[in-house]
């Protein structure tokens, strides 16, 4: 396979409370990916949000909220590229391209799909069902080599992986004699979380911790103050029974699971680590040392939220520069793509007709 640069793109929904499982999960990470070599590109999929219904005046607060947490979080703006996917149209008509590239069957085996449709697929909107594919559009848009995943998106990314491959199948002449080597799109890999990927809801460690959680107490979001985040710790569900010592003893337990799991994240440190510490304790030694542990993390974040949000027009800045930034290689990708695939491309050059 060709070589190609080093390029690092997710994406965060706007929609709903960021929590501790979005913070952990993605939005740490993204901070910490800063320090590779590689270009970071951290987008506000607000396409994606819309297929299903949005409160306009919502989605806006929305966008700069995500975008918020994550300045406050740490991610430089300068040092990445943090955008709202709407302000960069290529990936859109990249998803069409690849709408006529990817097959019907690979995406009736999506099975995000037919979780979120439910019962009613009937109703669902085609935007729902062709999510993954404007999904491989975002990625491949910036000919991204890695994308930071939770076990959710792992089948999506598979799907980005099967698009790329075939379009390099289909078009592998036209790639060659527009000078891009043996294939255009690079085979994207996965880049798999650590110890707390994966968060639980505070109230049933069998549920993932959500924004849709009819239950505030079942997560803790990032707009949280210090107190309701040690009050939800204290009130979190976990057994009779103290830490075990060992990772083993864990299993068949998943309040006590995710509870040293999100300690093990926060704390940049291993579960083994954390049952060094703890093992043998009762949990109301173990609940106010990750409350404090929590506050100290992520109430800084939520009073620079606060302020960032009071700012809207400097958030629409930083996005608006991002989406500049990231038009810039889009572009690139979109127009090598038209000549790829035998489209004609207005060129600034041309004469308009008398």
């Amino acid at each position: 396979m060709a070589a190609f640069t080093e390029l690092v793109f997710s994406g965060v929904q706007p929609t709903g409370n960021l929590h501790l499982g979005n913070y952990l999960g993605a939005v740490k990470r993204f901070v910490e990916m800063q320090g590779r070599e590689a270009q970071c590109l951290y987008c506000v999929v607000d396409l994606h949000a819309i297929t299903v219904w949005q409160d306009p005046e919502a989605l806006r607060g929305q966008i700069r909220e995500v975008t918020a947490a994550f300045l406050a979080a740490g991610i430089d703006p300068k040092r990445s590229i943090v955008f709202n996917q709407s302000q960069v149209p290529q990936h859109a008509e990249l998803a069409w391209v690849f709408n006529c590239v990817a097959r019907l069957g690979w995406l009736n085996r999506m099975t995000q799909f037919k979780e979120k449709a439910g019962k009613d697929r009937e109703n669902a909107s085609i935007g729902l069902y062709d999510y993954p594919v404007l999904m491989a559009a975002d990625i491949l848009a910036y000919r991204a080599t890695h994308v930071p995943v939770g076990e959710d998106q792992k089948q999506h990314l598979e799907l980005t992986r099967d698009i790329a491959q075939k379009f390099n199948t289909d078009f592998g002449k036209s790639i060659a004699a527009h000078g891009h080597g043996e294939a255009f799109f690079p085979i994207t890999e996965p880049l798999i979380g650590g110890p707390a990927a994966r968060v639980m809801s505070l109230r049933d460690g069998s549920k993932k911790m959500s924004k849709s959680d009819p239950s505030d107490n079942a997560r803790i979001n990032l707009t949280d103050e210090a107190d309701t985040i040690a009050q939800k710790i204290r009130r979190a569900k976990t057994d009779s029974e103290p830490l075990p010592s060992e990772i083993a003893g864990l299993k068949e337990r998943p309040e006590a699971d995710n509870l040293v799991g999100i300690y093990a994240a926060l704390a940049g440190i291993t579960r083994e680590a954390v049952l060094r510490d703890f093992g043998g304790a009762q949990f109301s030694t173990f609940k106010p040392a990750l409350a404090d542990l929590a506050v100290t993390n992520l109430a800084p974040i939520a009073g620079e939220m606060r302020r960032l949000t009071a700012d809207p027009g400097h958030i629409d800045a930083v996005l608006a520069d991002g989406a500049g930034r990231a038009e810039t290689i889009a572009a690139q990708t979109l127009d090598a793509v038209k000549d790829i695939v035998g489209f004609v491309r207005r060129s600034p050059n041309l004469q308009a007709v008398r």
